[in-house]
């Protein structure tokens, strides 16, 4: 429900936008051109159409810039300066195209009143929700019936994501010693027992049980009857960690909880569907990348002697082995010691073209082949080595599950996550690959395919 609401408000603020841009063309081209001007260059010229393609361009620029993620734009200033280089970088596009197909311009001069208009009024409108989202009275209350580990965490996420529309009344717990005590900022405000006195008094919508130990602790006739009521929605923490973050918290995971909100049977239908589409965007990449390709082969040849292509064993589908296939980026007795983990910064390993291959991904381009031979999914849990898959299975609790679907290209978390180059990143992007693992569909792949897009055009790649 909660990441469904997301989905709904984004769509939303898709649409009021695309009003505003169109708005904002509209009436550049009046105050440009004169009433009856404006009325032959936007009635007679097809302008209306491409007062559209410039309200696109606007739009497609918000998402490079990620104004459409609410967890990114919580800070206002952050807000205004994404919006001015979102609007400039639009404007710029608008101009190739301009300069491109001349027929697309919407009267001489017209921009020069257009861009500081939508400027104005989207920096209003943007900072408008902005503060309406963050309004300590709007959004949907919560009470945290716990005061462990579990439940600070869920508060610190609440309270660094305002703009999710979610606000923490307090915590309730079964300790008299703890009431009126702060945890983060919210504080204890009753006992368990007195929980639907609690959640009348404060107005409650959601509850959301994050109790540790609950052999003898767990109110479950207080729960039970609030649920029946039908007056508050009642939530695992897990499941409100895992909407709220897009990641599973490993900390609050149990089996049972995995097995009963997994993923349902996938049919044999939706299953080819996928192999299709992730093999057939292969075949389109690595078409499309074959001029770049070729350009990587020379320059790896001309800087450095040894091989083009760095061949390693993987970990696959069911903890199968299969051979990686990428173009090499380091000298070729860079693990003479045996494996290490890469670094993010300052690898010594990594030749120069190396370095800008890996920035942009290109070294990637031979792994096409393997998901064209079944050993890869285009997107998934990126394949980890064997010498690493060993350490990390024995400190890490579900690890060995990310090997139940075939790895991938790329992938949620390597879209979510900085960079991995420890046990801990490790962990921290298996949080991650668990989240994509149980809802992955094809809505959410191309998700991912167009953040990756992103991730490397503006040079975010890990």
């Amino acid at each position: 429900m909660s990441s469904q609401r997301f989905h709904i408000r984004t769509v939303l603020l898709i649409v009021a936008e695309a009003c505003l841009l169109y708005g904002a063309i509209i009436a550049a081209a009046y105050l440009r051109l004169g009433s009856a001007d404006a009325y032959f260059e936007l009635a007679g010229k097809y302008g209306f159409y491409k007062v559209g393609v410039a309200a696109l361009f606007c739009l497609a620029a918000f998402y490079l810039y990620d104004l459409y993620d609410f967890v990114v734009m919580h800070d206002r200033r952050e807000l205004v300066l994404r919006l001015i280089q979102a609007l400039g970088l639009a404007w710029v596009g608008l101009a190739i195209l301009i300069y491109l197909m001349p027929w697309m311009l919407i009267g001489r001069g017209v921009s020069l009143f257009a861009l500081p208009l939508a400027l104005f009024l989207m920096v209003a409108w943007r900072v408008s929700v902005h503060w309406l989202l963050g309004h300590p009275n709007m959004g949907e209350r919560i009470l945290i019936v716990g005061s462990g580990d579990a439940a600070i965490e869920i508060a610190r996420e609440v309270l660094e994501r305002r703009d999710a529309g979610y606000r923490i009344v307090g915590f309730v717990d079964n300790k008299p010693e703890l009431l009126g005590q702060s945890l983060v900022n919210p504080r204890v405000i009753g006992l368990t027992g007195e929980m639907a006195h609690v959640v009348r008094r404060e107005n409650v919508n959601r509850i959301i049980v994050a109790i540790g130990e609950r052999r003898g602790q767990f109110p479950t006739e207080q729960l039970l009857d609030l649920s029946l009521s039908g007056d508050v929605a009642i939530e695992e923490c897990a499941s409100f960690y895992e909407r709220l973050t897009g990641r599973v918290h490993l900390d609050m995971l149990r089996p049972s909880w995995l097995i009963f909100s997994g993923r349902g049977r996938q049919t044999r239908l939706s299953a080819a569907v996928r192999i299709v589409a992730h093999r057939g965007a292969a075949l389109i990449g690595g078409l499309l990348s074959l001029p770049i390709a070729l350009l990587t082969v020379l320059l790896i040849k001309l800087e450095s002697p040894g091989p083009i292509f760095y061949r390693q064993e993987r970990v696959g589908k069911n903890g199968r082995p299969f051979t990686v296939n990428k173009f090499r980026s380091m000298r070729m007795d860079a693990e003479k010691n045996g494996p290490v983990w890469a670094s993010k910064d300052g690898d010594a390993r990594v030749t120069r073209v190396g370095r800008v291959i890996r920035k942009i991904r290109v070294d990637e381009i031979p792994q096409f082949w393997n998901i064209l031979k079944g050993e890869m999914n285009f997107v998934g849990p990126r394949p980890e080595r064997p010498h690493f898959v060993k350490q990390l299975a024995e400190e890490i609790p579900f690890y060995e599950q990310r090997h139940l679907i075939p790895p991938g290209l790329t992938g949620w978390a390597q879209i979510k996550y900085p960079y991995g180059a420890s046990i801990e990143d490790a962990r921290q992007k298996l949080q991650y690959d668990l989240y994509y693992i149980k809802n992955q569909s094809l809505v959410l792949d191309a998700v991912i395919l167009f953040e990756t897009v992103k991730t490397i055009l503006f040079g975010r790649g890990t």
